[in-house]
């Protein structure tokens, strides 16, 4: 593992090879630091100690021991497909500290001993000269030497929307996998490898992943499963050995009922429902990496979202624009030229007044913007996305960038920099003379120093700046003037300018982010925004979002006590540790965490979140791998229908446990009481395994494939703490089961007393009436978006009666054939365990069925 360091700078000389050398063997290469791998058994085990697959495991001894190969076979299937995709969740989710390596660049330009040099990234070394130009990534730490126009993009980084001016006596640092959206520059190494910025985002994202709500719960069950079954085994052990019965019949019932009341079909149902969720999700460019996601989304109770490229585009844009003869507003989305700006001015001096600022803030510009190579593609923009947002403005007025630049040429300029605050370049007029064009911040352009304008002029352009930054804007203030030919291009050009207007950029919200905030808020699901960025823009996406009323406070983590960070609704300037901080804080308060992001600062809260959802197009690759969601399309919706299909996979999940464990307790419960009704041996080993194998077998798992419950957007979130057997559930599974002991037990006493075949009756009985219980389990009776479960219950219910006919069963089962006229009703009967479902849910409804408050 690779240490990094952070000794000492050089000077511009750069280092010798001798140097480069001692340093890469003391230091190792500038590689981001690899965990041990965990070896393979470990992950097993670590499978194998779940609960509920301990119950299984003892479940497939105990046939082992009755020489009941197939089940035994069966039930270590099952285990074995759990584990194996277990163990592949676990190896694609390491993938997200390795993918911090991609973002490395492949090369580095430094100079040593004395002579500029192209070489790997991975042997960059402190103390390394490097030498950056826009467009490059930086490939380590660095403290700057020279700059000239420096402006980097921290995005992925830091959260912040906009790139950082870098100069010698300002902001010097640059950071590993940062991008140099303009100028040049050198920069003395600091710090490589773990040492650097993306290794200690790395560290982070190091830590231990939670387990998903509905791995949690499943244990819960698993634990519950392993008590109860045991006990009432060994209760029905006591009672055949008290009356007399072979001891080695009673330990092979006590064995089949243990066999009969674990749901072994629940792993089953549990990955063919997320998996199912996984593939509607593919359809609609959701990409699932780990199936447990699917469900973990439809049990959140917090959506924690960051703001660039998440809720906002990403892409800056002009909205506003204020000249002193009038107003307007832009329109449009992107760096294309869609759009239009609608003047609102008085009189028709206030469009040529928005074109002439705009053809000024079109030459006083040193960024590009290229058209979509493909349909599918986007405008992009090279260079500042500020400066390419006012080219876009620029085009929907008509100018022509390139006719502009040959009519007025660049022949001089003063570039941008954090000291100065603004860009000042002077153009060739046809005439003769020159144009001077200044553009910058209103605090230093609106300067009577640099302007000529009124000073009432000044001020109420001040005021008006000021309502564009409350609002969340990035201002831009533009002035020009024309020099007579006498005056030299290398003079001060920036004093006696004429103020032409404020242009107001804007990174705007998604067309679809305000819908999903909403759609969240009807599900109960409270939004929390945390963002890198100015308090002031996140107060303002957060409120045109809905995330907040306009009165709400926004806090500034740079001065936020931990208390706070589980109570509030948007967050700003939170850094890479204090968004983890924030996830650990909301989980301490008893929420259950959706993050989503795209930037590398994005990576730890999306792998500590119970589900991390990253942008698949704008998102870089570690969001991307930390995730167990990616949107392919970049499309906030399609979190809301996760959201359903979570909810929907784990209603299923509980229809069938219901199903499930309410036809096991019925097995025992007619093993219990049967004797107690003169029946010695209600039901035989044999077919104790029979029923189960065809009542939780396929039957049981067609039920994960349920629709949709009606309205399930707009019920409460699932309480954290609720068991999976929470919500009246575990109350649902004894009134079933009664129903389905009833008619077992009574058949069978019927058809003792009156001479019949009682236990063949009896076994049939019960297996239809559980097969009667999975019909009127359904969402929706006359639906047919399940099918799977129609034949399901018909094939198992053919197989039934084949067991009582067909002489091959009836020697293995032990089972004798029933004439048509009780069959037929038993039959009958059996629908009792249709009605009992559905009148038990028109009676006794599930508590989330209540409408979700607003949060």
């Amino acid at each position: 593992m690779t240490s990094g360091s952070r000794t000492a700078p050089t000077g511009f000389t750069g280092l010798s090879d001798e140097d480069v050398a001692l340093r890469l063997a003391r230091d190792g290469a500038n590689v981001l630091p690899q965990r041990r791998p965990v070896r393979l058994w470990r992950r097993v085990v670590a499978q194998l100690r779940d609960p509920l697959i301990v119950v299984l495991l003892v479940a497939a001894a105990l046939t082992m021991a009755t020489a009941d190969w197939t089940d035994m076979t069966v039930i270590l299937l099952v285990v074995t497909v759990n584990t194996a995709v277990g163990v592949g969740q676990e190896l694609r989710a390491e993938r997200a500290i390795s993918a911090l390596s991609r973002l490395t660049a492949p090369t580095a330009r430094v100079i040593r001993a004395g002579t500029q040099r192209e070489v790997p990234a991975a042997g960059v070394v402190v103390g390394d000269l490097l030498v950056v130009a826009e467009g490059d990534i930086v490939a380590a730490d660095a403290t700057l030497r020279e700059a000239a126009a420096l402006t980097v993009d921290e995005s992925a980084l830091t959260g912040e929307s906009v790139p950082v001016d870098k100069s010698l006596t300002d902001d010097r640092a640059l950071s590993a996998g940062t991008v140099v959206v303009r100028g040049r520059g050198r920069a003395v190494v600091t710090a490589t490898g773990a040492a650097s910025a993306t290794g200690r985002i790395a560290q982070l994202l190091d830590r231990h992943a939670a387990r998903t709500p509905l791995q949690r719960r499943l244990s819960d069950v698993g634990r519950l499963l392993a008590g109860v079954t045991v006990a009432l085994c060994a209760v029905v052990l006591a009672l055949g050995l008290v009356r007399g019965e072979p001891v080695e019949l009673m330990v092979v019932t006590a064995i089949s009922l243990a066999v009969a009341a674990v749901p072994e079909s629940l792993p089953a149902v549990v990955t063919l429902g997320l998996a199912l969720g996984a593939r509607r999700m593919a359809e609609r460019h959701a990409l699932i990496r780990e199936l447990p996601a699917v469900e973990a989304l439809g049990s959140v109770t917090v959506l924690a979202t960051d703001k660039t490229g998440t809720l906002t585009e990403g892409r800056m844009v002009v909205r506003e624009i204020w000249t002193p003869a009038g107003e307007a507003v832009v329109t449009g989305s992107g760096y294309g030229p869609g759009g239009e700006v609608r003047v609102n001015g008085s009189g028709p001096a206030a469009l040529p007044a928005v074109t002439e600022l705009l053809s000024a803030a079109a030459l006083c510009n040193d960024a590009h913007v290229s058209s979509p190579v493909a349909d599918e593609d986007s405008w992009a923009a090279l260079g500042d996305p500020t400066e390419a947002a006012l080219l876009s403005a620029a085009a929907k007025v008509g100018v022509d960038r390139e006719e502009l630049h040959a009519r007025l040429p660049r022949i001089g300029e003063r570039p941008f920099d954090s000291d100065r605050k603004r860009m000042t370049t002077m153009h060739r007029l046809p005439g003769g003379g020159h144009r001077v064009i200044c553009k910058g911040a209103p605090e230093v352009v609106l300067n009577p120093a640099v302007l000529s304008d009124d000073p009432g002029l000044l001020r109420q352009a001040a005021e008006r700046a000021d309502r564009f930054a409350h609002n969340g804007f990035r201002v831009l203030a533009v002035a020009s003037a024309d020099r007579v030919t006498g005056s030299a291009p290398g003079d001060d050009p920036e004093h006696d300018l004429r103020l032409l207007g404020l242009i107001a950029i804007l990174d705007p919200p998604r067309a679809a982010a305000a819908d999903t905030v909403a759609a969240c808020r009807r599900a109960g699901i409270r939004p929390v925004l945390i963002t890198g960025d100015h308090p002031g823009t996140a107060r303002a996406i957060a409120t045109d979002l809905g995330i907040i009323e306009p009165g709400d406070p926004v806090i500034d983590c740079r001065g936020t006590a931990d208390g706070q960070f589980a109570t509030a609704a948007v967050f700003a300037r939170a850094t890479p540790a204090q968004k983890l901080e924030i996830i650990e804080a909301l989980h301490a308060d008893g929420q259950i965490v959706a993050m989503t992001g795209d930037g590398v600062n994005d990576g730890p809260a999306l792998r500590r979140a119970d589900i991390g959802v990253a942008m698949g197009r704008r998102g870089t690759e570690v969001a991307r791998q930390a995730a167990g969601l990616v949107l392919a399309d970049d499309n906030l919706d399609t979190v809301v229908a996760a959201v359903e299909e979570g909810r929907r996979v784990y209603s299923n999940i509980r229809r069938f446990l219901v199903y499930g464990l309410s036809g096991g307790a019925a097995e025992i419960a007619v093993m219990l009481l049967g004797p107690f009704l003169g029946l010695a041996l209600p039901l035989l080993p044999a077919q104790i395994l029979w029923i189960n194998l065809l009542t939780h077998g396929v039957p049981g798992v067609a039920l994960g494939g349920e629709p949709a419950e009606p309205e399930s957007m707009r019920r409460a979130p699932r309480p954290p703490a609720q068991s999976i057997l929470g919500a009246g559930l575990w109350q649902r599974v004894p009134r079933i089961a009664i129903v389905l002991t009833a008619v077992t037990l009574g058949v069978a006493v019927w058809a003792h007393h009156t001479d019949r075949p009682w236990q063949s009756m009896a076994f049939f009985a019960l297996g239809a009436t559980q097969l009667g219980v999975a019909l009127g389990s359904r969402t929706r009776l006359r639906s047919r978006d399940n099918p799977m479960l129609i034949v399901a219950v018909g094939v198992a219910f053919a197989l039934q009666l084949a067991a009582l006919y067909l002489p091959p069963l009836q020697q293995l089962l032990g089972t004798e054939a029933v004439g048509f006229a009780d069959l037929l009703i038993v039959i009958v009967l059996s629908l009792l365990g249709f009605a009992a479902v559905r009148l038990d849910r028109i009676v006794h409804p599930s508590p989330t069925a209540r409408a979700a408050p607003q949060p």
